[in-house]
């Protein structure tokens, strides 16, 4: 889980944002349209889950936790 507010978006809109912080809409789209391959694809289909599920609070301590 620590990935999540590691790594950046690499493309589209929301390109350098932390995987952590994309919009709930934008999670939600990839969750329709399909996740991409590998290891990106697997954060944003764990970030989905955890927006859905309304467990954002999870990831406080990581973000404490993370090299500025």
């Amino acid at each position: 889980m620590a990935r999540l507010v590691a790594v950046a978006m690499p493309f589209g809109k929301y390109k350098g944002r932390a995987i952590a912080d994309l919009p709930g809409h934008y999670l939600n789209w990839f969750a329709r349209a399909g996740f991409p391959p590998g290891e990106l694809g697997r954060l944003l289909a764990l970030m989905h889950e955890i927006d859905h599920n309304g467990l954002k609070e999870l990831l406080t301590p990581l973000r404490k936790a993370a090299p500025r």
